[in-house]
């Protein structure tokens, strides 16, 4: 039996903290002792565990404080220590095993400042020297992470899954409704910009068809001139639904009832939203980048030219009137579960 110390203060956050809420679970079902370090009230359904002891730490990820005066003394009395970021403290001499999504900054070191690309750089080859081993999300990341910071370690294929709210057998039924999804943020490599382009010759085509775009129209901030014109366009802001913030049960149906999510990335670690649609029975519109070619097939997704607005415009109209086959989606639902992640994770730890 051994004491896990496992970083949890993203867990509410999207992405990280979907990928440690789905995961954690199975993990605390094991026979060993876990510290968890976080918030109480953010942590307080896991503390039901009998095997759970709470360090409260909540400073901010990737700071100075952080760095520097991170609990290290409790943590070095566990027997490993794993982050699901690359966010690792000084001071930390017990085995490390961590989960690196991506390395985006590194890959597109336009999408932050000169001091944040430092910053991130600084924490990656931090977190790759004290890793006694690491987890990533695709081949894709896999390869990526080889390629900035070097091939020395043992990085691990653990492919994310499918949260279970998503899976939850619901008596609610969903009734298809004339929109397209996207969820995901303003983002330069979420690639906003050219549905908006790409949904603006649709509209010439498709009078009723909407867009949805989960999330506040307030806090979408973004320094790129194109996207803020293309919202602030009065003949096609009509037509853009911003949903502001949605619980699971929300979001949900929202994509249940779509006739498209479209998720029109430049660059993905990985990318949930497309299995999660595939999952609730939409048919799902993807870039042709290299991670989603890696994790989804033609017979599962349709894909467009990156970047192309025309081609993209094309794939809207002549699919989204098409039903999808829920049951072709059963093999899909089945690789990609946070089961499968967590026994990985499970097996290299213990």
């Amino acid at each position: 039996m051994k004491k896990i110390a496992i970083d949890c203060r993203m867990i509410n956050n999207s992405g990280i903290g979907t990928y440690l809420r789905e995961i954690l679970p199975y993990l605390l079902e094991t026979e060993n002792q876990f510290l968890l370090i976080g918030n109480r009230e953010k942590l307080k359904e896991f503390l039901e565990y009998k095997n759970v002891e709470l360090l409260e730490y909540d400073i901010k990820t990737f700071s100075i404080k952080e760095l520097f005066f991170f609990p290290v003394k409790s943590i070095n009395q566990c027997d490993i220590y794993y982050s699901p970021n690359f966010n690792i403290a000084l001071g930390i001499n017990i085995p490390i095993y961590l989960t690196i999504h991506d390395v985006i900054f590194l890959d597109m070191p336009e999408l932050t400042s000169k001091l944040g690309y430092i910053v991130r750089k600084f924490y990656y080859k931090l977190a790759y020297k004290k890793a006694k081993k690491i987890f990533t999300v695709s081949n894709f990341s896999k390869k990526r992470i080889e390629e900035h910071l070097g091939r020395e370690k043992e990085i691990i294929v653990t492919y994310n899954g499918i949260s279970k709210y998503i899976l939850k057998k619901s008596d609610e039924k969903y009734i298809k409704k004339d929109y397209i999804i996207f969820v995901g943020n303003i983002k330069k490599h979420k690639g906003l910009k050219i549905l908006l382009e790409a949904f603006k010759l649709v509209k010439k085509e498709d009078k009723k068809l909407k867009l949805v775009i989960v999330g506040n129209q307030n806090n979408f901030r973004t320094k790129d001139k194109e996207v803020i014109k293309l919202l602030e366009d009065k003949k096609l802001n009509k037509d853009i639904v911003f949903t502001g913030y949605v619980g699971n049960k929300e979001l949900k149906k929202l994509i249940a009832e779509a006739r498209i999510l479209v998720q029109p990335s430049l660059y993905e670690g990985f990318g949930i939203p497309p299995l999660e649609a595939l999952a609730l029975g939409t048919n799902v519109i993807v870039s042709d980048i290299e991670t989603f070619r890696e994790i989804y097939i033609k017979r599962q997704v349709i894909f467009f030219k990156l970047n192309d607005k025309n081609n993209l415009s094309k794939k809207i109209l002549n699919n989204y009137l098409v039903e999808q086959n829920k049951l072709k989606n059963k093999k899909i639902i089945e690789k990609y579960s946070y089961f499968n992640v967590s026994q990985i994770i499970q097996g290299e730890l213990l």
